[in-house]
């Protein structure tokens, strides 16, 4: 059994959408689900703001799996990967995946965890720390918790990401 940590996001087309389809594929398998929050975009390109969801899933499926369907779901959506950063119908990452207890840390180049850009990112670190308070990242100088890489962010950055929609149809302010 291994437990993931997900991370989606998209800026193109119906973004609301393309993120509910991520939490139905994962449906069977899903632990908790942030709300969407609306995130500046990362990494310099300009384009429109993101919408983002982080996801916690358990089940049978080793790292690979879940990063192959994850890939799955952005092909649905017609994802190009046309400019690094750049816009995107949908982005599925995998940023940490725990199998047997244990996290899974390799330095593949298609596939490396944990994610060695989430400890950066307050798009990833803020929901995940709404579904779980607890929450640790590995990082080459150890286990961190998310709470403290939070609190480590840039303040300009952390507050830029903000609660806009729950995916059980609440709008939020």
């Amino acid at each position: 059994m291994s437990r993931a940590v997900l991370s989606a996001g998209s800026n193109v087309g119906d973004s609301l959408g393309h993120l509910r389809s991520v939490v139905d594929a994962f449906a069977g398998e899903l632990v908790a689900v942030s709300s969407v929050y609306a995130t500046p975009p990362w990494g310099g390109v300009q384009q429109d703001d993101f919408l983002n969801i982080t996801l916690i899933v358990d089940g049978p499926q080793t790292a690979r799996d879940w990063f192959e369907r994850g890939v799955e779901l952005e092909q649905a959506a017609r994802r190009t990967r046309d400019i690094r950063w750049g816009p995107r119908t949908l982005d599925v990452d995998v940023i940490s995946v725990e199998d047997g207890g244990r996290v899974v840390v390799d330095d593949d180049p298609t596939l490396t965890l944990p994610h060695p850009r989430a400890g950066e990112r307050a798009f990833v670190l803020v929901p995940w720390l709404e579904i779980d308070s607890d929450a640790e990242l590995w990082t080459p100088a150890g286990q961190r918790p998310v709470r403290d890489l939070v609190a480590a962010l840039d303040p300009a950055e952390r507050d830029a990401v903000r609660v806009v929609e729950r995916l059980d149809g609440e709008g939020c302010a």
